[in-house]
């Protein structure tokens, strides 16, 4: 054959080739691809089910069974869980055990006795429980006005370029140390409460029972100060966070309503972030209930109920820090172990009844 004949010899039997059916084409790659589909969901359902193991190595790692590997996840959020409820369990029942002959001894009435001597084994908590009451009290009341107000203004009226810097300062101040609070309460802060503070709430106010009597500089007011200088970086930062996390859509829902961003974020951010406000209050709550070196340097120590807030008086937590180690008979160290059973108890409450308040409030506004 010539050579030049060989591409018309081709041509031609590329015209006498049956054309394809586009239509079969597809069917039969459709078809194709909906097999490939049910194997690989079928080899999923496998895998996940347990009957099929993945490959046994993958990058040179064994690697389990996804059931495996979700069994194992499952146990050891149980075993956190659990481990936990153990730890609480546990320290209750310590404490428990070695109050018991405080509690056979003085019984309930441990709680409402305001005597405190050593020397003839007479114990009684109520001016402990007074003093860590009022002075946690004083605390939280100017911790979450000052703490929101402030959190409000780094998440919703600061500049960016001032608000960072101050979010830094604050989260700062909930680093330093309680000792370092606490010096400076003593040789700052009491002298500016003795000479210049509680002169001007006594000349206003002093005929009220809470502002009148001698003043000290160190008392329940300058207890309750401190500890709203050392919890409110909680509170400013939690509350800074929650009103951030409230979508951009509903302020710029009430924005285009006409609201300006005071009145956004009173009808809006606010509610929103109610939860989370009331949230940081309780946390820093439970720092302020249990807070022992910085109270116990401006506190006063001094084991009395009095009506004035200028007056010293006592907490549960600084009496033990005080007295464990100068505790000598059995019936003393009880004591003082059940005055951290009674604390413990009185963080379990107050936690409690935050939460049942929480879920009173806003049930019905969920349903």
């Amino acid at each position: 054959m010539p050579p030049e004949a060989a591409p018309k010899l081709q041509h031609l039997e590329e015209t006498r080739r049956p054309p394809e059916d586009p239509i079969v084409n597809a069917d039969s790659g459709a078809a194709s691809a909906e097999l490939g589909l049910v194997a690989a969901a079928g080899d999923a359902a496998a895998v996940a089910s347990g009957d099929l193991a993945e490959p046994a190595e993958l990058g040179g790692r064994v690697k389990l069974p996804q059931a495996a590997r979700g069994r194992i996840f499952e146990l050891a959020v149980y075993g956190a869980t659990g481990a936990f409820i153990a730890i609480v369990a546990g320290l209750f029942i310590e404490l428990l055990t070695n109050s018991w002959p405080s509690i056979s001894t003085f019984g309930l009435s441990f709680l409402w006795t305001s005597q405190w001597n050593p020397v003839t084994d007479q114990f009684g908590a109520l001016p402990f429980i007074y003093g860590t009451i009022v002075s946690s009290a004083i605390a939280i009341l100017l911790a979450s006005i000052s703490g929101v107000m402030a959190g409000a203004f780094l998440a919703e009226f600061s500049p960016i370029r001032l608000a960072e810097p101050l979010s830094f300062v604050i989260e700062l101040l909930a680093a330093v140390p309680s000792v370092v609070y606490g010096l400076w309460g003593l040789f700052v802060l009491g002298p500016v409460m003795r000479d210049s503070v509680e002169p001007v709430l006594q000349r206003y106010f002093g005929f009220l029972p809470i502002f009148s009597g001698t003043i000290y500089g160190v008392g329940m007011l300058t207890a309750g100060v401190i500890l709203a200088i050392m919890i409110v970086p909680t509170v400013t930062a939690i509350s800074r966070d929650v009103m951030r996390a409230v979508p951009d859509s509903q302020r710029e829902a009430i924005w285009a309503l006409g609201a300006t961003r005071w009145q956004g974020f009173k009808m809006v951010v606010l509610p929103i972030a109610r939860p989370g406000i009331f949230a940081a209050c309780i946390l820093a709550l439970g720092r302020a209930l249990g807070e022992t070196i910085a109270t116990t340097m401006v506190i006063g120590n001094r084991p009395a109920i009095a009506a004035s807030l200028f007056a010293p008086g006592y907490t549960i937590s600084s009496v033990i820090a005080n007295e464990f180690t100068e505790a000598t008979t059995q019936v003393y160290l009880s004591a003082l172990i059940e005055l951290g059973l009674l604390l413990f108890v009185i963080s379990v409450i107050v936690n409690g009844l935050a939460r049942l308040l929480l879920w009173t409030i806003f049930r019905p506004m969920e349903s």
